[in-house]
């Protein structure tokens, strides 16, 4: 290929990419994918994965291109899936539709595609070329790949603090820490991730709703999961009584009486209940599975101190968003993050800043983990 064919299919990819990301936080279980038809070097349809996983994206883009279809070059950022799920084979559409080149961003690591969707496309006499803006397609998709994978959500700790990492003052209250311009970066937050957590402290404490609040994006609320293994949270609760307008999940433990959990049941609370964690929590590592076998992909952790202590402690924090408010509130108010037994500094966890971003008179600063 020559120099500028390269560059035409990154800037293509490009656009896929941006389509894909729009939808991040509203397709699960499905990974979020873009599609662009293009010929003679001109848009002519483009297409997402929609709400619910469904259509997918090329689907969308091919039905929009109709007949000009025929002949032109299909820019996606999976891999066309070649199974058979609760819609036929994207692969087939491609090939019915008469595309005659075919640009990949990425390989689905889902073993029942693979690598089939690309077999299949080339043995249908379709050009097919693989990997262009991989990187960026993989980042967009970890959360998707991460349960494929190693069978866990990607997971995001959120953390809105002082200067000296206090979440709360020595009384409890917490609102606000930030401003207004990072509670509405944290929203969106929401809105890009399939699930927020909080522990039964937090539950209880700031009476969080845990909704994506923006103008135009309330439908793009997560699904609200409370972990609380000795179900202190109360049925009048706020979480609770709004279980069946705000899908809100329940993790406790298995071991938690039966006719409490029919009463969550019956307000509307999906119930997942795991082995016991440490002083009488959950255990982290069977929360994520758990989490993982019913589709998430990207889990973002709202707190407390003990929840967050907890998945970092259990090495299941992937990613840190932090943000830092001008403020100090002294070594009297609530940790971010609670005791970790950690002897020596170079045995603690260590992340690695990705972003940095100003907010008002506040700081969000994004990190992943590294290695």
């Amino acid at each position: 290929m020559t120099a500028t064919t390269i560059e035409a299919d990154r800037g293509w990819m490009a656009g896929a990419l941006a389509l894909a990301g729009h939808q991040l936080g509203a397709v699960w279980p499905n990974p979020a994918v873009g599609a662009v038809v293009v010929g003679d070097n001109r848009l002519i349809a483009r297409g997402a994965t929609q709400p619910g996983g469904r259509p997918h994206a090329e689907r969308v883009a091919l039905d929009r291109a109709g007949p000009a279809a025929r002949g032109a070059t299909l820019y996606v950022t999976l891999e066309p899936c070649s199974h058979h799920g609760h819609t036929p084979p994207c692969v087939d559409a491609v090939i019915a539709a008469g595309i005659a080149r075919v640009v990949i961003a990425a390989e689905d690591p889902d073993p029942r595609v693979d690598g089939r969707g690309i077999q299949q496309l080339r043995a249908a006499g379709i050009a097919v070329e693989v990997g262009v803006c991989r990187d960026e397609a993989e980042a967009l998709n970890a959360g998707f790949f991460s349960r494929i994978r190693r069978g866990r959500p990607l997971t995001t700790l959120k953390l809105a603090t002082s200067l000296d990492g206090r979440i709360a003052a020595h009384t409890g209250v917490s609102k606000w820490i930030t401003g207004p311009e990072a509670l509405a970066r944290a929203h969106l937050g929401r809105a890009q991730h399939d699930a927020v957590l909080v522990g039964a402290t937090t539950a209880l404490t700031d009476d969080p709703e845990l909704t994506c609040r923006l103008p135009g994006l309330q439908h793009r609320s997560p699904v609200r999961i409370v972990a609380d293994g000795r179900l202190r949270l109360p049925l009048t609760h706020k979480l609770v009584a709004t279980a069946r307008t705000w899908p809100t999940w329940l993790v406790t433990r298995q071991d938690a009486p039966s006719q409490r959990l029919a009463a969550f049941e019956a307000a509307g609370m999906e119930i997942l209940c795991v082995p016991p964690g440490r002083e009488g929590g959950v255990d982290p590592d069977a929360v994520v599975q758990a989490l993982a076998k019913r589709g998430i992909t990207r889990l973002m952790i709202e707190g407390g101190g003990q929840i967050a202590a907890s998945f970092i402690a259990a090495d299941l924090v992937d990613r840190v968003d932090w943000y830092r408010a001008p403020i100090i509130l002294g070594g009297d108010g609530a940790p971010a993050v609670a005791g970790l037994d950690i002897d020596r500094p170079d045995a603690a966890p260590r992340f690695v800043r990705v972003a940095i971003e100003t907010l008002g008179h506040d700081v969000l600063e994004s990190f992943r983990r590294q290695g």
